[in-house]
């Protein structure tokens, strides 16, 4: 977070000094349709008995769609966001077998399928003539489907407060983007597959704080024409699970870290 707020800072500093464009750049990110190709950095660690049992890693392609508006709806410069993004490929499994063994006696690689969706409200104000502070709450959904054993979903939703701070810079048409939210995972649960040793069973997870960071930047080639590239990341943890039978979920925690790049288009 403090990373963010240091590189925004910095280039919203700059732009006070020789931009010459106003918060209608930043309005103009704000009203678009986009499309991105994305890489998700995954860093999942599970323990048992106060020692790691299990990990992932590894970077998983995929694709984002996102549609935004900023519009005088209500309180003047209502932003309302929407997104939804896939991932699908694989990870490298540090491990152990079903029936014991020591971490790290089992290496591979497994599926990996993530998706997520959100909408998030807020509005946005005015900082001088090159920049904009806009607080908003958002909700959403994720899903991981891990290709470990016979399968195990991972799933969960969340809400957070969050805020975007926006500004020019001394390149017309570029707009810089820092995002920080702070939120709660609720409903968090898991499916795992049934075979051989090892039964299936479906039960809730604990529930963790959430974190989201991210900084951007878009440019605008032409007045609808936009390309943008970006970096987020996210954290959380899930809580074990109940005992059911001699099979449980044990306590995780995951980040993720996504790369994007895409192109817009400004309505």
């Amino acid at each position: 977070m403090k990373v963010a707020k240091i590189a925004l800072s910095i280039a919203c500093m700059t732009a006070s000094a020789t931009a010459v464009a106003d918060t209608a750049d930043i309005v103009a990110v704000n009203n678009q349709v986009g499309i991105q190709v994305i890489s998700t950095s995954v860093n999942y660690t599970e323990t048992a008995n106060g020692t790691t049992a299990d990990t992932e890693s590894g970077s998983v392609p995929g694709y984002a769609l996102s549609l935004s508006t900023m519009q005088d709806l209500w309180l003047g410069n209502d932003y309302i966001q929407v997104e939804y993004d896939h991932n699908s490929g694989h990870t490298n499994y540090v491990g152990a077998l079903i029936n014991g063994g020591p971490y790290g006696s089992v290496v591979g690689q497994s599926g990996a399928t993530l998706s997520n969706y959100s909408a998030r409200y807020g509005t946005g104000f005015a900082v001088g003539d090159e920049a904009m502070l806009t607080p908003y709450i958002e909700i959403g959904h994720h899903s991981w489907d891990r290709g470990v054993n016979y399968g195990e979903t991972y799933t969960h939703n969340y809400y957070g407060i969050g805020a975007l701070g926006q500004c020019t810079s001394p390149v017309s048409g570029l707009v810089f983007t820092a995002n920080a939210l702070i939120g709660s995972t609720f409903g968090s649960n898991i499916d795992v597959g049934s075979g051989p040793g090892l039964t299936g069973f479906s039960g809730a997870l604990g529930n963790s704080t959430l974190y989201k960071f991210g900084l951007a930047a878009d440019y605008a080639f032409t007045q609808n024409f936009h390309g943008n590239v970006g970096v987020d990341y996210t954290s959380f943890k899930y809580g074990m699970s109940a005992v059911y039978g001699l099979n449980y979920e044990p306590d995780s925690k995951t980040s993720y870290t996504t790369l994007k790049v895409g192109l817009g288009y400004a309505f």
